[in-house]
């Protein structure tokens, strides 16, 4: 019979079709198909925009864990988040000059950092594995952290998700925290997928319990800077790597940094239109408590296939708050050139979006678009009206919050100045009215955005919070009490619907880089999730060859 005759060629193309499936599965990435970004659970849990979410903290002796803080050991604990318990995660504080900034002020409204797979590797809330709890200080607006990761998020940069929280600890009120999602392993699989690349945290500072491995402020290898070839040269980064990285990793990343050094071509190095997102918004914010900075620190550093980009962490000192009481040096911070704590080519990362016109005029375009679609739209204007008449109450009856309910709403006003005058001056800057760098603005500082009237501080800065007056209010047992907790008849919701907070529109010019496997702000999720891809072409590639080799084997039984 024919059937017979052609069993050969169909054993072939079926040979052949799970040979193609095999290499797709295996080579996919290398092929330039994407690991599609993977909905796990918690986005829209504790994440759900627009309300103020609860969590319940519950250890046996709290008091002896704050004691011993300052050590930044982790404890065993159980949380109850939004009414749904989640038991034997681990606890610890956290922070640099925050941590030791507590201790110093007399006060215990530490910041937390929460580790739900750190007793049980398989543990997790809903899919995430790692959960900062910010306690909002030295920030009179209290959204410092919460306005740049929505701006970096609606930009289109990858950044943590982050919502409030009223934070109680064995069912007593602590206070109004920022809740920041922990950059590993589940922030990883939702923006890259499961098949993600490696993670860093470059880091030579040494405050509060040393986390940082020394090496002074700014090392080589934290302001990623090309030193050789060996390993050894890059302390800061290997050891403080957040995924399993082999010798070949190691060796594909200091490649990356040789280039990004300028030898060669920058965009097998750097994932440009990523990096150019983050340091628009970065620079728009002006956050000297980072890698432009003095300290070089607060930033993650991804890699995946050889091309690097950074990732945000830590702007509650953002807006001036850092070691400035220079309101107009601020506001009018040259965007060309950034580095606010040393040399633009001593930071290689930044330096390299100067080297060339090409990726200069796109580093502008980008600022435009930033300005157009976020400043200027009146939709970062509303984002801080809505969450200030949220977070409101909540201040109110913070037991331990770092400043009054006056102080707030004073540094929420001047926040909304600086956004304001920020973008006239970036916006002068661009068009070319007001010098965008250091040395053009030093020869003609009349064309500088006026500052008057304008504090600084009134947004809280370094130094600031904690301290006598600074808006405690304890009971007899030195515990805070308010005279009535928020509940949800007289705390008002930010509903969805109220004020569109979702991505503008990107022009139809924009070029598309790698935003589609980036998070949008409110990320509608497919309920299958991408992150099972690879597994799921594995599988197929199995199920056409088992159903092969049985259609091969009945032909052959009937011959």
């Amino acid at each position: 019979m024919s059937t017979h005759k052609h069993i050969d060629r169909v054993c072939a193309a079926v040979l052949a079709l799970t040979l193609i499936l095999t290499v797709l599965f295996i080579q996919g990435k290398s092929l330039g198909l994407e690991a599609a970004p993977s909905a796990l659970g918690y986005e829209e849990r504790l994440f759900a925009a627009g309300q103020v979410h609860t969590i319940d903290l519950r250890m046996e002796d709290w008091e002896g864990f704050l004691e011993t803080c300052t050590n930044e050991e982790y404890q065993l604990c159980s949380l109850t988040i939004d009414g749904e318990a989640v038991e034997s995660a681990a606890i610890r504080a956290k922070g640099n000059t925050s941590l030791t900034s507590v201790a110093a002020y007399g006060n215990d409204r530490y910041s937390f950092k929460v580790e739900f797979d750190h007793y049980d590797g398989a543990g997790a809330y809903h899919g995430l594995d790692k959960l900062s709890l910010n306690n909002l200080i030295q920030d009179n607006t209290c959204m410092k952290d919460f306005l740049v990761y929505r701006l970096m998020a609606a930009f289109g940069a990858a950044a943590p998700l982050c919502s409030y929280v009223w934070l109680t600890v064995n069912g007593e009120p602590w206070g109004l925290y920022l809740a920041v999602e922990g950059i590993e392993d589940a922030f990883l699989e939702r923006n890259y997928g499961s098949a993600g690349g490696n993670l860093y945290k470059p880091d030579s500072m040494s405050f509060g319990g040393g986390r940082g491995n020394g090496g002074g402020m700014g090392s080589s290898d934290v302001k990623l800077q090309y030193v050789d070839d060996d390993p050894d040269s890059y302390p800061n980064i290997f050891d403080n790597a957040k995924t399993a990285v082999t010798a070949a990793d190691k060796t594909r990343l200091i490649a990356a940094l040789k280039i990004l050094g300028g030898e060669g071509n920058i965009e097998d190095a750097v994932d440009v239109e990523q990096v150019i997102r983050y340091f628009v918004v970065h620079g728009f914010v002006c956050n000297g408590d980072s890698y432009t900075g003095s300290m070089v620190h607060n930033y993650y550093l991804y890699e995946e296939g050889g091309l690097l980009s950074m990732l945000p962490w830590d702007y509650n000192l953002a807006f001036g708050g850092f070691q400035t009481a220079d309101t107009s040096g601020a506001v009018n911070e040259p965007i060309d050139t950034p580095v606010t704590g040393g040399s633009l080519e001593d930071r290689p990362m930044a330096a390299w979006i100067f080297r060339s016109e090409e990726h200069t005029a796109l580093y502008h375009q980008y600022y435009g678009e930033f300005l157009s679609s976020l400043l200027e739209s009146g939709w970062c204007d509303a984002l801080i009206d809505e969450t200030a008449a949220m977070i409101a109450p909540y201040i109110a009856e913070d037991p331990t919050k770092f400043c009054t309910e006056e102080e707030f709403e004073t540094g929420v006003a001047a926040l909304k100045d600086f956004c304001t005058r920020r973008t006239q001056s970036v916006r002068g800057q661009l068009d070319g009215s007001i010098p965008s760098t250091t040395q053009g603005q030093s020869e003609k500082p009349s064309a500088l955005v006026d500052c008057a009237g304008l504090d600084l501080s009134d947004m809280g800065a370094m130094g600031m919070g904690g301290g006598p007056g600074g808006g405690f209010t304890r009971d007899a047992s030195g515990r805070g009490k308010p005279s009535e907790l928020p509940t949800e008849e007289n705390i008002p919701v930010m509903m969805p619907g109220e004020t569109d907070f979702s991505p503008p529109q990107r022009d139809a010019g924009r070029p598309s880089g790698n935003t589609g496997r980036m998070p949008e702000q409110f990320p509608e999720f497919s309920s299958s999730g991408g992150g099972n891809d690879g597994m799921t072409s594995l599988l197929l590639s199995a199920g056409v060859l088992a159903a092969g080799l049985l259609f091969a084997a009945a032909f052959r039984r009937r011959r």
